[in-house]
């Protein structure tokens, strides 16, 4: 009989875990979908990746590192992580949340092919409340969000069939850095 308790709980356990990871993306979905200028992208985008939580800090070194779910059409289709290592001045850490929308079925393939990795140039767009900024992976993180309800975007383009967006989460982070984000996909079984 104790087993049978103790088995349960354990099941319990991990499907209350389960509904809280499903909840965590489903909230930061509603969030970028709540920001007036990304709200647009799930209507026009093929698909995209969320990551509700990245946390990234350094000394000198630094790195970044979150869990994603990529969504074609909608559709859950597989789960990525995100790395990011990063040399230069930096100080701090910081949690945010990403999401990245493809353009095309192109652009989802890029993504999606197994090992893809953004440069050091790649644009990201700051979803803030009150501060006006935008960012790039290079550096230039100084961020802020006044809450999930009343975030704003600045800039909406796609380049290279992708758009990245933003939203601190928490933390200060500064740094003049060079680093890029790396991703690994694996599809949904």
């Amino acid at each position: 009989m104790k087993k049978l308790v103790t088995g349960t709980f354990a099941l319990l356990l991990l499907l209350v875990a389960g509904a809280a990871m499903a909840d965590e993306y489903q909230d930061a979905i509603r969030m970028f979908k709540q920001a007036d200028d990304s709200a647009k992208f799930f209507e026009t985008s093929y698909g995209y990746a969320v990551f509700p939580t990245v946390g990234k800090g350094g000394i000198g070194v630094g790195g970044a590192y979150g869990k994603g779910r990529v969504y074609a059409h909608d559709q859950y289709v597989g789960d990525a992580t995100l790395t990011q290592v990063s040399l230069g001045f930096q100080l701090g850490g910081q949690a945010f949340s990403e999401i990245i929308f493809f353009e095309d079925e192109r652009a989802f393939r890029e993504f999606t092919s197994g090992n893809f990795e953004f440069g050091a140039g790649a644009g990201v767009v700051v979803i803030t409340a009150a501060a006006q900024a935008q960012a790039t992976t290079a550096g230039s993180s100084a961020t802020l969000s006044g809450g999930k309800n009343n975030a704003d975007t600045i800039g909406n383009t796609y380049n290279k069939g992708m758009a990245t967006f933003i939203i601190a989460k928490g933390g200060l982070m500064y740094e003049i850095s060079v680093s890029g984000q790396k991703f690994t996909y694996t599809p949904r079984r």
